[in-house]
């Protein structure tokens, strides 16, 4: 299978290029980046120190085909590769986050054309959490405060993540809420005695955390916590070049990480 991956000067470009590299049944045929990289030219394979002799490009339409892209770089720029994937019936694996409500429709418009895994995060074990943290909720009920706590890198700018929201959908789902309406962003100054149908979030940066989620679930006389750490980028990869063998042959349609799983 061919894969294309765009953002290849970037931390997680390059650990998708190192992943895919070593694995038998994939062939990385394109690698994309910006000019301001000053990586367009060489060898994607050089960046992680075993050269392919796949020249990094600016685009896809100036890179050989393949036949799922891989993109895990800006809302902005996902959207551009979105188009240009479009136009050229490639399937698209999306791990960017921070995108709008009217960005994320733009993305299922396109899932109407070609076949694309959207997911907030695309690592095994956090989407395993999203089972647990649903399966917790509904045991639990309203009797349980709900907090859900995500520490990441001191580069990453987007707050909350993605994951930690996606947590936040699933649970309030399960407890038949509105995450819309329930959903907390930190806490500051005298807030008053806790809402008991809130849930909160609260995000962390600093240092080189890879990305740490927890959903806590608080009740009177015992609190419930289900952590997923993740301790390298790999395992993003990894579950996003699963997302890509599921794609092979899939019918155009918006598609997810529980999906690939087989969890629905």
């Amino acid at each position: 299978m061919k894969i294309a991956i765009t953002g290849a000067s970037g931390r997680m470009g390059r650990t998708l290029i190192e992943a895919v590299l070593h694995s038998p049944d994939l062939k990385l045929t394109a690698a994309l980046d910006v000019s301001a990289s000053g990586c367009v030219g060489k060898d994607a394979g050089e960046l992680v120190g075993i050269p392919c002799g796949v020249k990094v490009a600016l685009d896809a339409r100036s890179a050989a085909p393949a036949d799922c892209l891989v993109d895990f770089t800006r809302p902005e720029g996902t959207l551009a590769h979105l188009e240009q994937c479009v136009d050229s019936g490639t399937r698209m694996v999306i791990g960017t986050t921070g995108f709008t409500a009217e960005q994320k429709g733009l993305i299922a418009d396109a899932a109407k054309r070609i076949a694309i895994v959207f997911a907030p995060n695309m690592a095994i074990g956090v989407n395993a959490a999203f089972r647990l943290a649903e399966v917790a909720a509904r045991i639990l009920g309203d009797g349980y405060d709900v907090e859900i706590i995500e520490a990441h890198h001191r580069h990453k700018v987007d707050a909350p993540s993605g994951t930690a929201l996606k947590l936040g959908e699933v649970v309030a789902a399960a407890l038949g809420r509105s995450f819309e309406d329930c959903a907390v962003y930190g806490r500051v100054g005298v807030t008053g005695e806790r809402d008991a149908k809130t849930i909160a979030i609260h995000a962390v940066r600093g240092g080189d955390m890879v990305g740490d989620h927890t959903v806590m679930f608080a009740g009177m006389g015992e609190r419930v916590e289900i952590t997923v750490r993740s301790q390298s980028r790999l395992t993003y990869a990894l579950g996003a070049l699963r997302a890509c063998r599921f794609l092979k042959g899939k019918p155009s349609g918006l598609y997810d990480m529980q999906d690939v799983l087989g969890l629905r």
